[in-house]
């Protein structure tokens, strides 16, 4: 396995691609060891082998690819504990991708336990701070389209009532300003999400506080708006994971 990655690693060094010899001198190895590794790399389609050159096959490129998605993501996961800890509430990163909103990463404590999810994310953007931060990032023929797949139901006495209100509400809303949402989605639960726009893929990050800490909500809404603007470069390099 050893030898193999080390043949991967010389190979990966070669844009134009690179013979057997050379690879052999460059990675120590005896000639027939390496034609024996070479071969077996093909087959299993980490490498690929064209006019006596080899490069980089496919699985290896997947590998590649799974890594670099991975230290995007722990980017994110950092990056969001990082604010847990500094502000004290539960953080939630979410995209609204291929037409549906996914929260991606959650960073809570026991002391402060996130939002439990007792009805569908997906299906009630309109309920939550998430959702609607999401949501007023779209445009309208994209938001319509959201709300024909998942209509808007009362969840509790102050959901918003119907679609035209929530449209309203939407338009209403300021570009980069939080998006508040008072017990609409939970009772006993307020919360703050700040819109975080690349290209054209819409995402957010979020807290949520105990409504009985409602006048907190804003402060920290506002001193995360502040800790996102020191980290914006590498939590927006990680939008996509």
């Amino acid at each position: 396995m050893q030898r193999a990655m080390r043949l991967l690693e010389s190979v990966a060094r070669h844009e134009h691609g690179a013979p057997a010899k050379q690879l052999a001198r460059e990675t120590g190895l005896a000639l027939p060891t390496t034609y024996h590794l070479l071969r077996t790399l093909v087959h299993e389609g980490y490498l690929r082998r064209d006019k006596g050159l080899f490069f980089l096959g496919r699985a290896a490129e997947r590998l590649s690819s799974s890594g670099a998605q991975q230290k995007r993501r722990s980017t994110v996961v950092e990056a969001l504990a990082h604010w847990r800890d500094a502000i004290g509430v539960p953080v939630y990163y979410a995209v609204y991708r291929e037409g549906e909103i996914d929260v991606l990463c959650v960073a809570d404590t026991p002391g402060n336990p996130a939002v439990e999810e007792w009805a569908g994310f997906r299906e009630t953007a309109h309920a939550h701070a998430v959702g609607q931060c999401l949501l007023s990032q779209l445009d309208e023929e994209a938001r319509r389209d959201h709300l024909a797949r998942y209509p808007v139901q009362p969840l509790t006495p102050y959901t918003v009532r119907d679609d035209h209100s929530l449209l309203r509400r939407l338009d209403r809303l300021r570009r980069a300003e939080p998006v508040i949402e008072r017990q609409e989605y939970a009772l006993g639960t307020v919360c703050a999400a700040l819109p975080l726009t690349v290209g054209t893929q819409a995402a957010t990050v979020a807290i949520s506080l105990p409504a009985h800490q409602a006048d907190r909500l804003l402060p920290a809404a506002r001193r995360l708006q502040d800790e996102m603007g020191r980290l914006l470069g590498s939590l927006t390099l990680s939008i996509s994971i």
